[in-house]
């Protein structure tokens, strides 16, 4: 049973992970989709960081007996003078890695290069060069210098992806010498752990690196937590679970206020222990009544990619490919939806500019959910297309964010879990409205299937199906901002509405009127 880079990483999140991935990997969740494809965008950013290094050689794998078969062409290629590997496998006692990059500068001496589809260094590549070059050295090689090669996310792309300006390189030996004598420890550790007949502790206390949340997930499959628990906490980290823990308090409810100091915590747990929502009625109304007829309620989907796909856009620039527009005219008016769906395999941005220019009108409040996200958007969107900038600035001036009373504590429920996402806001307040029915829920799978249906083509069997669902999703976004700017205006005025039925298709009469131009009627 050999420790591998991976299996060391997982050690340091947590040890009983490790143990799980041992002995019991069904208690461990499958790969998620939005992991996979940041496997997938590491994948194709690799190809540009190699080109960094004309003669290498390519080893890797593609079946298990070449995985076995690795150890030896790695050593049968560097003894037979190649300078520089790709994916090449070091084994030293119980430890084992698959390099990046490689490169021969001296007598068994070495230049090890790890490539990152990240934007900077982070600590956890530091922490995993540092296993790579303990092996190394268990191994007899000296490793001279040690670099991160990473995305440079002030590259534009222009013509061909230039592979000198897209790939930053930085040298870190310094830093992963520094952890040398705290690896070897730690290899130590998980050595032990994965040996042992016996999990280790597998408290959330206990994670590291930035895992709890992760790690909760898979803490929920070992011990049944009931709901209500410490866990739901918002903004949790483990020195405050730590502290949880120390003073014996299991339940959410039995948290004392002067244990937390996180202000959403304080809303969570005052809503939790009122039994009931709490509002501010004057600071509502003066929110809302900033808003100004007619009213649209707006919301994108967006592309992203490690390597930008159209000129004129930076690594993991967001650029819309679709909208949705909820209108309400003037009080009493019909709602009305409009959008853009682009479905070709071409830039989206001036076809969508067109189309946005041609539905939204010169005045009246726009109402987004997190409008830093839509800003920058158009400001994207007018610095691409010139002659659409003015157009954009202007858009920028009249957007308002619904949800400023969530984020300011201005209407706080328990159930929302501490959280201002629209995500967790609607369930609460418009239970009626769901996303669970659709065939997409979330903006991760938006922007993975139309990519994967329009740009790639890896989907085209199921292209029209994909744009259905994506008309759905991102109508349901704009609707349930609808719903809530409603619910809102009726809190305002001391009335909730009911949603026991759905309320887009009541025609129970006009919304209560505070002051006059938040009287809606759908």
């Amino acid at each position: 049973m050999l420790l591998s880079k991976s299996d060391y990483m997982m050690y340091l999140k947590h040890p009983a992970w490790l143990w799980l991935k041992k002995y019991d990997k069904k208690k461990l969740p499958e790969v998620s989709a939005d992991l996979q494809a940041m496997f997938d965008a590491g994948h194709e950013f690799e190809a540009y960081a190699e080109a960094h290094f004309p003669d290498g050689v390519q080893l890797g794998f593609d079946s298990y007996f070449e995985y076995l078969s690795l150890p030896a062409r790695t050593t049968q290629a560097l003894e037979g003078g190649t300078k520089t590997i790709f994916q090449g496998r070091f084994e030293h006692q119980k430890t084992t890695f698959i390099c990046d990059v490689l490169r021969v500068v001296g007598d068994n001496e070495l230049d090890l290069y790890e490539i990152k589809s990240s934007t900077s260094v982070k600590y956890e590549h530091i922490v995993d060069l540092a296993f790579q070059v303990t092996v190394l050295e268990g191994c007899g090689y000296r490793v001279r210098r040690v670099y991160v090669m990473h995305v440079d996310n002030s590259y534009t792309r222009s013509g061909e992806v230039d592979s000198k300006q897209i790939v930053a390189t930085e040298d870190v030996t310094e830093d992963v010498k520094g952890q040398l004598p705290q690896t070897v420890r730690n290899i130590e550790g998980a050595i032990e752990v994965m040996e042992s007949d016996k999990m280790p502790d597998p408290s959330p206390s206990l994670a590291q690196l930035g895992s709890l949340e992760e790690w909760l997930e898979v803490y929920k499959n070992i011990v049944p937590v009931p709901d209500g628990s410490i866990y739901e906490l918002c903004r949790l980290n483990t020195n405050t679970l730590q502290l949880l823990e120390a003073e014996g308090i299991t339940k959410l409810a039995d948290i004392p206020m002067e244990l937390v100091s996180v202000k959403q915590q304080r809303w969570q747990l005052e809503a939790l222990k009122k039994g009931e929502p709490i509002y501010d009625t004057k600071k509502l109304s003066k929110f809302l009544s900033d808003f100004e007829y007619p009213l649209y309620f707006f919301d994108y989907e967006t592309l992203s990619s490690t390597v930008p796909y159209f000129d004129g856009t930076r690594p993991y620039q967001q650029v819309p490919f679709q909208y949705s527009l909820h209108v309400i005219d003037s009080p009493g008016a019909e709602l009305k939806q409009m959008g853009y769906l682009h479905s070709d395999n071409t830039n989206p941005a001036k076809p969508l500019s067109a189309a946005l220019k041609s539905q939204i009108g010169e005045k009246g409040t726009i109402i987004t959910w997190n409008m830093s996200f839509e800003k920058s958007c158009n400001t994207l969107l007018g610095n691409m297309i010139p002659e659409y900038r003015e157009f954009y600035e202007g858009l920028n001036d009249r957007i308002n964010d619904l949800m400023l009373p969530f984020r300011n504590g201005l209407y706080v429920d328990a159930g929302f879990m501490g959280s201002a996402s629209i995500k967790k806001v609607l369930p609460v307040l418009v239970p009626e409205l769901s996303y669970k029915d659709l065939g997409i829920q979330e903006g991760g799978s938006a922007q993975r299937s139309w990519m994967d249906a329009v740009l790639y083509g890896t989907r085209a069997g199921e292209k029209e199906q994909i744009l259905k669902d994506l008309d759905e999703y991102c109508a349901l976004d704009t609707l349930a901002m609808v719903e809530i700017y409603k619910f809102l205006v009726a809190t305002a005025v001391g009335k909730t509405p009911d949603y026991t039925k759905s309320i887009t298709k009541s025609n129970d009469g006009p919304m209560p009127e505070q002051p006059e131009q938040l009287s809606i009627k759908i």
